[in-house]
């Protein structure tokens, strides 16, 4: 868990990224994230289609809106950086297109053609995919994304990753000092 200090220098610094902020959170690392959404007033939809079986809608992953300053960015920068939570990523697309693009990441075919889910939101498996891939997968997992954000091995970095022509661009923000972001 990160101190207050460090939480105010990232929501600061968050806020001066001139793009909409965006979390995609893993239901399964966050006890009762619905019930965490709808006390934080956090516009959200779950990125797995159709009616879910409640358990199911529980460990779903979500696509979540948010500001810099609210207080569910706060809880997730101070409970969720450590814990898997999700990661965030920045995009001036509206929240119905980031929507369609997540959800589509989700659902990956196996060599035999077999459909699994890409866990792409445990900042665990992104951190270490995207380093691996090539320029068309980089496009394809960027989409409308301006810039992701993942926890790091250690839990007072994060490490941002950009889109520069066919070329992977990362850089790791420590939380000790005052990182910029944009």
């Amino acid at each position: 868990m990160i101190d207050k200090t460090q939480v105010q220098a990232l929501q600061a610094s968050l806020s001066e990224v001139r793009q909409p902020l965006y979390a995609v959170l893993d239901g399964a690392s966050i006890p009762h994230l619905p019930a965490l959404f709808s006390e934080h007033g956090v516009p959200n939809v779950c990125l797995l289609p159709g009616e879910l079986d409640p358990e199911l809608a529980q460990a779903a992953p979500y696509l979540a809106q948010l500001t810099a300053e609210s207080s569910f960015t706060e809880l997730f920068l101070t409970h969720g950086l450590g814990r898997h939570w999700g990661i965030l990523a920045t995009s001036s697309a509206d929240f119905r297109t980031q929507r369609m693009h997540f959800r589509q990441l989700v659902s990956v075919w196996d060599p035999t053609g077999k459909p699994l889910y890409f866990r792409y939101y445990d900042p665990r498996v992104l951190r270490v995919y995207l380093p691996t891939c090539n320029g068309d997968e980089l496009r394809a997992v960027f989409g409308p994304v301006s810039a992701y954000y993942a926890e790091d091995e250690s839990p007072d970095t994060l490490t941002r990753f950009i889109l520069g022509g066919d070329r992977l661009g990362q850089q790791r923000l420590t939380l000790s000092g005052s990182p910029s972001l944009a």
